[in-house]
């Protein structure tokens, strides 16, 4: 594997991860209640429990959260 290769696998990764805590954020604190009801009066400690894993798995999430909206 070259320097090169690992670069842009790292940077992948990076940018993944930025877009990831970007989206998260407002996802956790406006979508969570809108993709699982249950979660509509959680407190906050478990908005934070679960912010890394609406990090990891923020494409799923955000598409789940526009179909709620009606937008897709």
């Amino acid at each position: 594997m070259s320097v090169g290769f690992a670069h842009g696998v790292l940077a992948t990764m990076a940018a993944y991860a930025v877009v990831g805590v970007i989206l998260g954020v407002p996802l956790v604190a406006y979508g969570l209640g809108r993709i699982d009801p249950a979660a509509k009066s959680a407190p906050w400690t478990f908005r934070v429990l679960v912010f890394p894993g609406v990090v990891a798995l923020w494409p799923l999430l955000a598409l789940r959260w526009l179909k709620s909206r009606g937008i897709r």
